[in-house]
C-alpha cells in the first residue's frame, strides 16, 4: 500500500534490482549400498563422519578381527572434506526392526502389556543387547573354530546395540522415566545414550509418552513409477533411537483434581505403569526371516563369505575373491538399489549432484548391469547429478575394462581403473583393496574444496588419492592410452607422487565438450543454480520487470564463474527476440543461455629444437 502523503515535500524511495541470491548451500554426494545399522530406504543427510557411525555404524566386530562396509569407506573418504551427504542404507525387505514389550509387572511378556518400543534402525544384531551376567557384562559367545555368534547364551553386548531401563517409577503421579543405554555398558557404569523423564500414559498431559518420544514410522509407496516415502503416526520421532509402534494402556484422568491419585480407577498403580528394571530388544534368529541358522556371521560386503541371510539383512552365497559372483550381486539385498535409486529421482525432493554405489560393478552379472543402467538414467532424467561407477572387478584386465565400457554412453558419468588398496582400520592398520568408485567421491568433493566444481578432478593437484596406499596395477603409458581411448579414467602411479587420477573422461562416445568432467560438472552446476534462484519467478507477472530480475539474478553468477575460469564467456538472452506475444499467451517465459566452457590442458606438447651454433633464436 502506498503511503499516504498529506502535505507537499520531496520522498524518496529504494527500487533494488539488484536481486542478487543468497549463496547457494552444500549439495553433497547420495551413497548407496549397506550398512551396519540405520533406517533402511530413507534418505538421510549426514554433515560428518561421526554423524555417520553415529546414525549408519562402521564395522563389525569378531574376535580381533573387523569387518567393514564398502559405504561406511565410501562415506568416510567423501565426508573427511566435510559434508553433506545422502545415505540410502539398502537391505533385504525381510529385516525387520527389533522391539520390546515394556510390561506392568513381571517380566517381558508378562500381562498387562503397557507400551512396545520399536527400534529406529533394522537388524536385530545391532539392536538385540542379548542378556547379561550379574555385572550387567555382555559377552558375545564365540565358536573359536569359525568365530561365529551364537544366539545361545550371551550374544552381541558392544557400542552399537542398545537397551531400554524403566526408572523413577511415580505411582502417586502415574510418571515414569526411560532411559535408553549403550549395549556394552554396566549396571554399575551405565552409559546413558537418552534420558526422557516424568512420561506419562495421560494423552492429555504434554509428558504423554507419544508426545515426547513419538510414533511415526514411514515406508516406501510407488505411484506412476515413481517411489516415495510415506510416513504415518501421530507424532513425530524425537528420540534417536527408538519409537512407540504401540500403547496398550492409556492412563487418561490419573489424577483427581486435586493432583491425588485415582484410586478407584487404578488401584494402586502398579498394574498400568511400566514396572522397574531393565530388557533388551528382542527377534529370533532362529528361523523367520533370517533363515534356519542360528550362527550369525559379521559380514563383510566385499571380502568376506558365508551363506544364508545375515543378521544384517545382506544375502551372501558362498561366494569367494575373484569369482563369478564376486562382489556381492545386487540380489543380496533384494530391490533395495533400485527401490533407492528410484527415490532419489525425485530432485525436488533430494538435492544431491553425484551418485556412488561402491560395490556394485558394470559387468558383476544382469543384477549389478541394471543397476549400474539405471543409475546413469537417473542421473540425465534429474540433469544435476552425476554417477562414479565401477566397470572391473579387482583382478580385471585392462581388456576386459574396455569390453565392460563399451555398452555405456552418457556424459553423466565416469568410469576409473584400478582398484586401489587403503588402509581399513587405523587401529589394526589393515590394508584393503577397494574399488574406485569408494576413493572417487572423495577426490571429486576435494576437488570442490580447493577449485571449483568446473575443475577437472584429476591431476597431481587435485587428483590425488592421499588415503590410497597403492593401485593393484601400476599401470603404462600404454595402459592409459588404451583406457583413455576407451572412456575409462587411469588411476595412475608415479615414483615419488603417489597414486593419481589422471583422467576425466565422461563415458560419452561422442567428441564434445560434454565428454569431459569438468564441463558436465560445470553444466549442472549452473542448470542447479539457474532452476533454484529462477524457482520464485514463477506465477509472477510475464513482464519486461520479470526478465530483469532473472537477468540481474544470473548474469553476476555467470561472470563469477567466468572470473573463476569456468566459461571463457557467455550471453544470457531473455528480450522480446524469444518471449514472444504468443509466448507469453502460452504462459512461458523463454531464456536462452549461451556458453563456451573453459577447457583443460590435457595433452601438453612440447617440442624441443636442438639448433646450431651461432643460429637465431626465433622471436
Amino acid at each position: 500500500m502506498a503511503e499516504k502523503i498529506l502535505s507537499p515535500g520531496v520522498f524518496t524511495n529504494e527500487i533494488d534490482q539488484s536481486f542478487l541470491p543468497a549463496t547457494a548451500g552444500p549439495i553433497g554426494a547420495a551413497i548407496v549400498g549397506p550398512t551396519v545399522k540405520g533406517p533402511i530406504l530413507q534418505p538421510t543427510i549426514v554433515s560428518s563422519y561421526a554423524e555417520y557411525v553415529s546414525i549408519f555404524g562402521e564395522l563389525i566386530e569378531s574376535g580381533s578381527d573387523k569387518f567393514q562396509y564398502l559405504t561406511s569407506h565410501t562415506a568416510k573418504e567423501y565426508l573427511r572434506q566435510g559434508g553433506p551427504a545422502t545415505i540410502v542404507r539398502v537391505a533385504d525387505a525381510s529385516l525387520t526392526k527389533a522391539s520390546a514389550t515394556i510390561a506392568a509387572s513381571g517380566s517381558v511378556g508378562s500381562l498387562p502389556s503397557v507400551f512396545k518400543l520399536e527400534a529406529l534402525g533394522h537388524g536385530t544384531i545391532f539392536n538385540n543387547s542379548g542378556s547379561h551376567d550379574s555385572n550387567g557384562r555382555i559377552s558375545p559367545r564365540v565358536d573359536a573354530a569359525d568365530n561365529h555368534f551364537f544366539t545361545s547364551g550371551s550374544y552381541g553386548g558392544r557400542v552399537d546395540n542398545f537397551r531400554f531401563e524403566i526408572s523413577q517409577r511415580n505411582l502417586s503421579k502415574g510418571t515414569f522415566t526411560l532411559l535408553i543405554r549403550q549395549g556394552n555398558d554396566e549396571t554399575d557404569k551405565k552409559k546413558v545414550l537418552e534420558t526422557h523423564s516424568n512420561l506419562s500414559l495421560d494423552p492429555e498431559s504434554p509428558d504423554y509418552i507419544l508426545k515426547r518420544i513419538g510414533n511415526e514410522t514411514t515406508s516406501i509407496a510407488v505411484e506412476d513409477s515413481q517411489a516415495f516415502i510415506q510416513t504415518t503416526g501421530e507424532y513425530p520421532v524425537r528420540s534417536k533411537y527408538v519409537r512407540v509402534s504401540d500403547l496398550y494402556i492409556k492412563t487418561p484422568n490419573y489424577l483427581k483434581e486435586d493432583g491425588t491419585r485415582d484410586t478407584s480407577a487404578y488401584g494402586d498403580g502398579e498394574a498400568k505403569i511400566p514396572s522397574l528394571g531393565s530388557g533388551s530388544y528382542g527377534g529370533s534368529f532362529s528361523g523367520g526371516q533370517f533363515g534356519t541358522q542360528n550362527a550369525v556371521h559379521p559380514f563383510n560386503f566385499y571380502l568376506e563369505t558365508d551363506s544364508g541371510t545375515n543378521s544384517q539383512g545382506v544375502n551372501i552365497n558362498g561366494v569367494a575373491d575373484g569369482s563369478s559372483a564376486y562382489p556381492v550381486q545386487p540380489s543380496a539385498v533384494g530391490g533395495g538399489y533400485a527401490t533407492a535409486i528410484n527415490l532419489l529421482k525425485n530432485k525436488d525432493e533430494y538435492d544431491i549432484d553425484m551418485l556412488l554405489i561402491p560395490g556394485i560393478i558394470a559387468q558383476n552379472g544382469a543384477g549389478s548391469i541394471s543397476i549400474v543402467k539405471d543409475a546413469i538414467q537417473m542421473c540425465e532424467d534429474r540433469g544435476d547429478c552425476f554417477l562414479v561407477y565401477d566397470p572391473s572387478w579387482k583382478t580385471d584386465t585392462v581388456a576386459t575394462v574396455k569390453t565392460a565400457v563399451e555398452t555405456r554412453n552418457s556424459s553423466y558419468a565416469a568410469a576409473y581403473y584400478p582398484w586401489v588398496q587403503i588402509l581399513a582400520d587405523d587401529v589394526t592398520m589393515n590394508r584393503r583393496y577397494v574399488p574406485p568408485s569408494v576413493v572417487i567421491g572423495g577426490v571429486y568433493h576435494f576437488n570442490d574444496t580447493v577449485g571449483q566444481p568446473w575443475f577437472a578432478p584429476a591431476g597431481l593437484n587435485r587428483g590425488g588419492i592421499d588415503t590410497a596406499i597403492q593401485a593393484y596395477r601400476k599401470l603404462t603409458q600404454g595402459n592409459r592410452d588404451d583406457l583413455y581411448e576407451s572412456n575409462v579414467n587411469p588411476i595412475a602411479t608415479f615414483p615419488g607422487q603417489g597414486v593419481t587420477v589422471f583422467g576425466q573422461k565422461t563415458t560419452q562416445k561422442k567428441a564434445s565438450a560434454l565428454d569431459r568432467v569438468n564441463v558436465r560438472r560445470l553444466l549442472i552446476n549452473l542448470k542447479k543454480f539457474v532452476a533454484n534462484s529462477s524457482r520464485g519467478l514463477v506465477f509472477e507477472q510475464n513482464t519486461t520487470d520479470l526478465r530483469n530480475q532473472f537477468l540481474n539474478t544470473v548474469n553476476p553468477y555467470m561472470e563469477q564463474v567466468q572470473a573463476n575460469q569456468g566459461l571463457n564467456a557467455f550471453r544470457v538472452v531473455m528480450d522480446d527476440s524469444n518471449n514472444t506475444p504468443e509466448t507469453i499467451d502460452r504462459n512461458q517465459l523463454i531464456g536462452q543461455i549461451f556458453l563456451q566452457p573453459t577447457r583443460t590442458a590435457e595433452f601438453i606438447v612440447l617440442d624441443f629444437v636442438v639448433q646450431p651454433t651461432g643460429a637465431a633464436f626465433p622471436e
